[in-house]
């Protein structure tokens, strides 16, 4: 693989996912828990999200992954997806210094070799396994009574823990953690010689023989890399767990784990923490579900998209409701309401209820419309005032005449996903104007594409803008290229936020992630990610409705940069100081040059001169790279065609001289890996 020489930056990929998988063999309610701890102990610092067997094995995610977590499940199954190629993968990303996690079943797949129930037909499993992390048998059940898919053999069992290989953080003497069909790590404490230290072991008389000790955690150095394999399920947490599943003894047992639980939370951070991972040491708590505010420039706009969902609304006793195909808002009218009202947050299914895993479908979400601007007593963490102020300047300075992008708005202090809540819900989306933008100061359940989920912590600017692309104009404005004019949006948005802001050294990655050379380290020229850019498009009623969400590092430093240290660092003198990052008008900036963009764009299509604005904060231009499906050969990036946005790539020799062979290449958004110098061909 070559590493990218044609120019002078460094693309770097900080290691931010924590990536859990969820393909063949895994339950649902193991990857359930999973999430949820993993969530609550690693945000904001990391995006915990579940990938599939088909993103380990053709994805290019070891660059950015920081956890690769294997959870409960059936390890039979992990094997017939993974065996070979995906394996392969696995075992790199860790010599090469990637972290392993895995949980009961992840841990038997994680040995050399795994013995379960042997001598029982129906359920025996014996067989060497590829990984190897463990040099020896992990063999279970370690308690009797499993059964698949069933409480029958679940117990809380007591856990000594090894303090002294386990010095990060509190760090319990034992706790009772759940256990269903783990197995314990044969001779462990016999392997200090081949890296394995016992992190804890089980103090109760076992059903198998575990050789010397008995242990129910291991760490294993692997490499430059390391991995933690349980028997038990540290991650799952009491208040997930149904009292009534399985008869009274199971209660006694949910009883036994709740008791434990900030013994059981304490352990795996200390965990995380010997993994090398940064822990929140206060657990993250999920916040509630807020109202969702509508508001406008002109508020007869207000109130005409809700007298365009008027057909679709159903009344429920003195109640409207939405019920739409991802979520169900309840209606509130101008005058209807009151602030004492707001405060209660959502009275009816509010996942302040319950601390557990929350079912955001299930949530009803308040749609407030307002006949006049939100006033700051309503939505404190949004100034809506001062977000329409500079909407209104800037619409003023504008040379295309912007007045549309941003002045229809929906606010949320916190939703689930602006993304989610436009595209996921067609009876509103189909009444939404052009341009209406739904933003938010904290998401617990962002999107992003495949494994690269972009995190969003309060700091950022969070917002999704719906762009109504005419069919008439596919041939000469092709939709494809509202991704590159959203992307460059955010970069020039930047740069023309405010005086002294146009020498930020901020980037365009492609297709459509933008970068920064990293504050921490400019002598280095190494470029961070500070925004993720996701698209999704309907096809309705003759034209294409398009969901732009972006996330953008903003004022928050965790978990790369963000434009406060850029601008700190970077803008002339003063500017920083002078004119600080507000979210609100750094929103009201980058809507109304997308919408200048947008609007050029659909005049002149993406001639010569958009080629060359895209250009000006390009990363790629004479960058030398590999294209893995054309033999290794080595190509240097030339540019993108005008007419679909393919990457042109001019085949070298051996001395770098062009052969005359040009490739077009097409983004499928997580084949083409800059951080090092690769590229999959799409076929």
């Amino acid at each position: 693989m070559a590493t990218p020489t044609g120019n002078n930056a460094i693309l770097t990929g900080k290691k931010l996912n924590v990536l859990v998988y969820s393909g063949t063999g895994t339950t649902v309610d193991s990857v359930r828990h999973c999430l949820y701890t993993l969530r609550r102990l690693l945000a904001p610092n990391y995006a915990v999200t579940p990938v599939t067997g088909d993103m380990i094995l053709k994805e290019p995610w070891m660059a950015t992954c920081a956890l690769l977590v294997i959870p409960g499940g059936a390890d039979m199954g992990y094997a017939r997806t993974l065996n070979g190629e995906g394996n392969r993968r696995i075992t790199q990303f860790v010599r090469r210094g990637g972290k392993y996690l895995g949980l009961c079943a992840g841990g038997y797949y994680g040995c050399k070799r795994c013995e379960f129930e042997v001598g029982d037909k129906t359920m025996e499993v014996i067989g060497d396994r590829e990984l190897g992390f463990f040099p020896g048998t992990c063999r279970g059940g370690a308690f009797p009574g499993f059964v698949y898919h069933s409480e029958a053999g679940a117990k809380a069992a007591r856990i000594d823990v090894s303090k002294e290989t386990l010095s990060i953080g509190t760090v319990p003497t034992q706790f009772r953690s759940y256990y269903n069909g783990g197995g314990v790590f044969v001779d462990a404490p016999k392997m200090q010689d081949k890296g394995v230290e016992v992190l804890a072991s089980y103090s109760e008389k076992l059903n198998v023989d575990p050789g010397e000790g008995a242990a129910a955690v291991v760490y294993c150095k692997v490499g430059d890399g390391a991995a933690i394999l349980t028997g038990p399920h540290p991650e799952f947490a009491a208040v997930n767990l149904d009292p009534q599943a399985n008869g009274p003894e199971y209660k006694e047992i949910v009883d036994a784990l709740a008791a434990d639980d900030k013994e059981r939370t304490d352990f795996l951070k200390a965990c995380l923490s010997k993994l090398g991972l940064q822990v929140s040491q206060d657990s993250t708590v999920v916040p509630s579900l807020s109202s969702l505010h509508v508001s406008g420039l002109d508020t007869d706009d207000t109130l005409d998209i809700l007298a365009s969902l008027a057909p679709s609304l159903t009344n429920e006793g003195q109640k409207e409701y939405l019920k739409d195909e991802n979520d169900t808002f309840r209606i509130e009218r101008p005058g209807t309401w009151n602030l004492n009202d707001l405060e209660d947050a959502l009275p009816e299914g509010s996942s302040s209820s319950h601390e557990g895993i929350v079912d955001y479908k299930e949530v009803i979400k308040r749609l407030v419309f307002h006949d006049e601007i939100p006033s700051s007593k309503i939505t404190p963490y949004f100034n809506h005032h001062a977000f329409y102020a500079n909407l209104r300047q800037y619409q003023s300075d504008s040379k295309e005449g912007a007045s549309t992008f941003g002045s229809k708005l929906m606010y949320g202090e916190v939703l689930t996903s602006t993304n989610t809540i436009l595209e996921k819900n067609v009876k509103l989306l189909r009444q939404l104007p052009h341009g209406f933008t739904a933003t938010a100061t904290v998401q617990v359940a962002g999107r992003g594409r495949g494994s690269n989920v972009w995190i969003s912590p309060a700091g950022s600017l969070m917002f999704s803008t719906i762009v109504r692309h005419p069919v008439e104009k596919i041939q000469s404005a092709p939709v494809i290229f509202i991704q590159y004019l959203s992307a460059m949006a955010v970069v020039k948005g930047i740069k023309s936020y405010a005086k002294g802001y146009e020498t930020l050294p901020v980037k365009l990655k492609w297709p459509n992630d933008i970068y920064a050379l990293d504050p921490e380290d400019p002598e280095q020229k190494r470029y961070t990610k500070i925004c993720g850019i996701l698209i999704n498009s309907h096809f309705m009623s003759n034209e294409y409705i398009s969901v732009v969400g972006i996330g953008l590092n903003a004022t928050n430093a965790s978990p790369t940069t963000a434009l406060t240290a850029l601008a700190a660092r970077y803008a002339t003198p003063g500017a920083a100081a002078a004119s600080p990052i507000t979210l609100e008008k750094l929103l009201a900036r980058i809507l109304t040059t997308f919408e200048e963009l947008y609007t050029r764009f659909l005049r002149t299509g993406f001639d010569r001169a958009f080629e060359a604005m895209y250009y000006e904060d390009w990363l790629h231009m004479h960058q030398i790279v590999t294209l893995e499906e054309e033999g290794g050969a080595r190509a240097r990036i030339q540019g993108i065609t005008r007419d679909y946005g393919l990457l042109l790539a001019e085949e070298l020799a051996w001395d770098d001289r062009p052969t005359g062979r040009v490739w077009q290449l097409q983004s499928d958004s997580n084949s083409f890996d800059f951080f090092r110098g690769l590229l999959k061909r799409k076929v």
